[in-house]
C-alpha cells in the first residue's frame, strides 16, 4: 500500500504548489510545498505551523473482491499561530485559508497510482481515491490553533505491489 500512500501524498504536493505557491517548508535544506508524511521524517515534539503533516493511522483490507481493496485513513493536521505582522491576530483567518486549501488539494477526488521507487516513477494500473473530508473541530492551545481533517484513502494491490 506504499504505492497508494506515496502517490497520495504527492498530489496533493503537487496540487498545493499550484493552489498557493507560497506555502512552503525548508527541510533538510531544501524548499518544497508545504506538506509532509509525519512517518518520513524525523519526530517533532510539536507540529510545524502552517504547514500539512500527514499522518497514516488505520488501515482495511477487504479481499473479497477480484482484487484486494485498501481502505487506509489519513489524518491531515495542521496548526498556525497567525502571522508577526498582526501579532497573531490574524491565526482565526490564517486557519481559514489553511481549511479552503486543504479542500482545494482534496480535489477532485483521486489520483494515479505510482510506484515511486524507479527513477522516472512507474504507472500502475490502478488509481488512488479517496471520500470527502471529515473536519475536526478547532483546538486552541495558548497562541496556536489546529485542526485535523480526516479521509479515507482506497486503493486496489495490484500484482507485484
Amino acid at each position: 500500500m506504499q504505492n497508494a500512500k506515496d502517490s497520495f501524498y504527492v498530489a496533493l504536493r503537487t496540487r498545493l504548489a499550484t493552489v498557493n505557491p507560497e506555502r512552503t517548508i525548508l527541510l533538510r535544506a531544501a524548499v518544497r510545498p508545504g506538506i509532509l508524511v509525519e512517518e518520513a521524517e524525523a519526530p517533532f515534539s510539536q507540529l510545524p505551523t502552517d504547514v500539512f503533516v500527514l499522518r497514516w493511522t488505520a488501515m482495511g483490507l477487504e479481499q473479497d473482491l477480484p482484487s484486494a481493496l485498501a481502505a487506509m485513513e489519513c489524518e491531515v493536521l495542521y496548526a498556525t499561530l497567525g502571522s508577526q505582522s498582526f501579532g497573531g491576530m490574524d491565526r482565526g483567518r490564517a486557519l481559514s485559508e489553511m481549511d479552503e486549501e486543504l479542500s482545494a488539494i482534496l480535489s477532485p477526488y483521486w489520483t494515479g497510482k505510482f510506484n515511486y521507487t524507479t527513477t522516472p516513477a512507474t504507472e500502475l494500473q490502478t488509481n488512488v481515491f479517496w471520500d470527502e473530508p471529515v473536519f475536526e473541530p478547532l483546538a486552541a492551545v495558548r497562541d496556536r490553533l489546529t485542526r485535523s481533517a480526516r479521509v479515507t484513502v482506497y486503493a486496489y494491490h495490484e500484482i507485484g505491489e
